[in-house]
This record gives C-alpha cells, sequence and structure tokens, in this order.
C-alpha cells in the first residue's frame, strides 16, 4: 500500500516521548501502521497570525505542486508509452523511489534555508513549481508534435497498398532510370486479379514493353507490379488500368528523397525515445506555537485503516475536545481551509504515492 498519513502531534516532555506513545498504540500491539520518524527543522515559524494568513495560502499551493507532480508523472507514462512496466522506476526524487524518498525524507537546506520566513519558503516553492509547471507545458507540446510527426510517417508506412508509402518497399533495380522515352509505373492488382492481369498488362496500351512486369509485394488483399512503357502511352495506360480495377500508384523514384523519408523516421523514432523528464515530491507542513511537536508518517495497513484512525483520536482527542463535533457537523474552522472530513485534533495530510490511475 502506498498511502500515507503524515501527522503531528505536540510533543510530550520531549518528543522522544510523543514518538514512543504513538509507537506503543500503533505498532507494538496490535500492528495497525508502519510508521517512520519525519524529520523537519527548525523553521523560522513567525506568530500565529502569520501561520493562520498563510493557511489558505499553503492549502492552494499544496493542491497545486500536487496537480503538477501527477501531470509530471502522467507525462513520464506517455513518454514511456511502450514500456509502461518502467514508469514507476523512472518516477524517482533524488534519485530514489518515492515511498523511500518519504520515509527517508530530508529537508533541503540550499534550496530553502530554514533562516528564510515560511511566507519566503512557500513563494520559493511556488515559484519552482511554477517553472515546473512552464516547462512541463513546452515540453508537452513538443512531444505532442514529435508524436504526431511521427505517427503521420508510420501512417505512411502502414496500411493498404493503395496509400501507404513505397520508400521500404521498392529498390533501384525495380526502374528503368533516366530514360529519355521509357518509364517504369506500378500497379496495385487485387489478389483476385492476378490472373486478369499478367493476360491483360501488355495490351492495356499500345507500346507496353512486353514481359516487363514483377510482382515487387504483396499483402494480405493486393500486390504491387511494376510494368516498363513507353512514356507517351502512360495517360492511356492509366485510363484502361482504371477500367480494368488495376490502380496506379503516383510514385517517382527519387532516391534522395527515400533516403530523406527513413532518416526523419530514425531521428523522429529517436528523439522520442529521449524524452525523459524529473519528478518533484513536495510538502508543505504547518504548525501551531509553541514550536514543540513530533512529526511522524505512518503508513496504514488497508485492513485496519478504520480502527488507526479511531487509536489516533483516542490518543490525541485530549488536544481539541471540540474536535468530534467538528468532524461530525458542517463547521468550519475560521481562518483554515480545511473541510470536515481532514479534521483532526493533530495535524493530518494524508500522501498517495500513486501518481497514476492506471496500473503497470
Amino acid at each position: 500500500m502506498t498511502e500515507f498519513w503524515l501527522i503531528s502531534a505536540p510533543g510530550d516532555k520531549t518528543c522522544q516521548q510523543t514518538w514512543d506513545k504513538i509507537m506503543a498504540a500503533t505498532t507494538r500491539t496490535n500492528n495497525l501502521s508502519t510508521n517512520h520518524k519525519f524529520n523537519i527543522p527548525d523553521l523560522k515559524v513567525g506568530t500565529l497570525d502569520v501561520l493562520v494568513g498563510l493557511s489558505d495560502e499553503l492549502a492552494k499551493l499544496d493542491s497545486f505542486v500536487e496537480g503538477v507532480v501527477k501531470k509530471v508523472a502522467q507525462y513520464m507514462a506517455d513518454v514511456l508509452e511502450d514500456s509502461r512496466d518502467k514508469v514507476q522506476e523512472n518516477l524517482l526524487a533524488n534519485g530514489v523511489d518515492l515511498v523511500t524518498y518519504i520515509t527517508r525524507f530530508q529537508w533541503d537546506m540550499a534550496k530553502y534555508p530554514i533562516k528564510q520566513s515560511l511566507k519566503n519558503i512557500s513563494e520559493i516553492i511556488s515559484k519552482q513549481v511554477t517553472q515546473i509547471d512552464n516547462d512541463l507545458k513546452t515540453r508537452a507540446s513538443a512531444y505532442n508534435n514529435l508524436k504526431g510527426n511521427l505517427q503521420n510517417l508510420e501512417r505512411k508506412n502502414a496500411g493498404s497498398l493503395l496509400t501507404r508509402s513505397l520508400a521500404d518497399i521498392v529498390k533501384k533495380d525495380d526502374f528503368v532510370l533516366d530514360s529519355e522515352y521509357l518509364i517504369t509505373l506500378l500497379v496495385v492488382v487485387p489478389k483476385t486479379g492476378y490472373s486478369d492481369w499478367q493476360k491483360a498488362y501488355e495490351t492495356l496500351a499500345e507500346m507496353v514493353v512486353p514481359r516487363s512486369s514483377h510482382l515487387l509485394f504483396e499483402d494480405s488483399d493486393s500486390g504491387l507490379f511494376s510494368v516498363t512503357l513507353f512514356r507517351k502511352a502512360i495517360d492511356d495506360f492509366k485510363h484502361k488500368a482504371r477500367e480494368n480495377k488495376f490502380t496506379v500508384r503516383d510514385f517517382q523514384y527519387n532516391e534522395e528523397e527515400m533516403k530523406a523519408d527513413k532518416e526523419e523516421m530514425t531521428r523522429l523514432s529517436t528523439d522520442k525515445k529521449k524524452q525523459f523528464v524529473s519528478s518533484i515530491v513536495f510538502f508543505p507542513l504547518i504548525y501551531g506555537l509553541p514550536v514543540n511537536f513530533q512529526a511522524m508518517l505512518l503508513q496504514p495497513n488497508k485492513k485496519t485503516m478504520k480502527k488507526l484512525r479511531e487509536v489516533l483520536n483516542d490518543l490525541y482527542k485530549h488536544l481539541d475536545s471540540s474536535a468530534a463535533a467538528i468532524i461530525d457537523s458542517a463547521m468550519d474552522i475560521p481562518g483554515l481551509n480545511l473541510s470536515q472530513q481532514e479534521y483532526y485534533p493533530y495535524v493530518y495530510y494524508k500522501i498517495d504515492c500513486n501518481l497514476l490511475d492506471f496500473k503497470v
């Protein structure tokens, strides 16, 4: 299970006692969850007024960051569409998988200096994630254009002989080239019409070279035949071919153009494989004063989540005697942007490492 509950409760005499208490209540006797300490540095908290003022901004920032992270994950899945089993191993934070990153979280002092105020730190995060979002939009647009161009080329190299590219089918030896008088045409003939073609092609027009037709390629429905004739007979030959349900492809052998098409296909395929992005995991924290609390990361056991919630509420209900009433009613906490389902007498955030809807 990759859902975590990040909770924070005021320290008892020491933060270690707070940790020991929750371990005793959730792990040692009833195996309700797997717990990890979540290390938070001594942030420059400021006043309660500042924290209340930041609450709405942090809630919006949290939602924004989560949305960007999920877009990054979805983009990674799009890029690795041919190897979706590789998606999770590429969704890394600081070089490790998300579960490892969260359970061993360390504050990045260089990116988010703790001497800065919480407001400044939140602004730093907001600017960084906004830049990531903008970069992602640019990358996604470029990737979608690349993918579209590649799909167009792939369509040209697939499908019916009536429409598909012939560059990977024909070769130079199939054609009479550099002749002032002669030309080689390519004709699509239904398989049911092979016999009729062999009997009729020499007489579809004057000046068709006898025994010049060869089967070059066939798919499930049709065959591609070459035929050589004099240039002045082209229009007459095409007209008679249509009457007999033979289709002359509009094709001229040009080695340079075909080479360029193949190189473009190779280039687009290579560029498509190079589209990799890195992911970012972010978590906003807010807590009251004085600064004496223990942050704890709980990984609940799926079958005992309800019991775990009851244990936590019993453990910390003394922190706010009105919590039960608030949860049962539709009341809001003035100044705090928390829904009734999210309010508990301890700080609580749900962290879901499932960034993608599909299973890989």
